[in-house]
């Protein structure tokens, strides 16, 4: 039990930090859409509204108790929103000129639009990837806890 705790906390830790990642870069984003009236204002404000809820919750469940790791089901949810966000972020970087979806050269230069969205693209996968091992993580504590047997007095 210790060892899915364990690997419950630093997967919710990288959820933390992706999500967090995310909601900086686009919360940037955003501040340009509303400076120059530029770029995909409904995808941005859906993927800052799946990073907001995600470092909330990722925080929250971050305390290390059995019960934790029992909202698997919303795990999955918060994986495929986070799947849903990579997708819609790939499929605007198909409409700008910025190479292909993993051509990752040029993705150093310090303030270049396509590095920073495609680090937004990058971190959204990751947390899709940390929130799908915490689902699949709660899955298995769920159904272990289910199958150990339970002592009682003998009445």
């Amino acid at each position: 039990m210790i060892l899915s705790r364990a690997f419950s906390i630093f997967f919710r830790f990288g959820e933390f930090v992706c999500a967090a990642v995310v909601l900086g870069i686009v919360a940037y984003f955003i501040n340009q859409y509303d400076e120059f009236g530029v770029g995909p204002l409904g995808r941005e404000i859906y993927a800052i509204v799946i990073a907001s809820l995600s470092v909330l919750f990722s925080l929250i469940w971050m305390i290390p108790t059995t019960a934790s790791m029992m909202h698997y089901p919303i795990d999955l949810l918060f994986s495929a929103a986070w799947f849903a966000a990579f997708g819609v972020l790939v499929n605007w970087i198909n409409r700008v000129n910025c190479g292909g979806i993993f051509h990752w050269g040029g993705i150093t230069r310090r303030g270049s639009y396509c590095g920073q969205w495609k680090a937004a693209e990058a971190f959204s996968f990751i947390s899709a990837i940390f929130w799908l091992a915490s689902f699949l993580l709660g899955v298995v504590v769920y159904h272990k806890l289910r199958r150990d047997p339970v002592a009682t007095d003998g009445s």
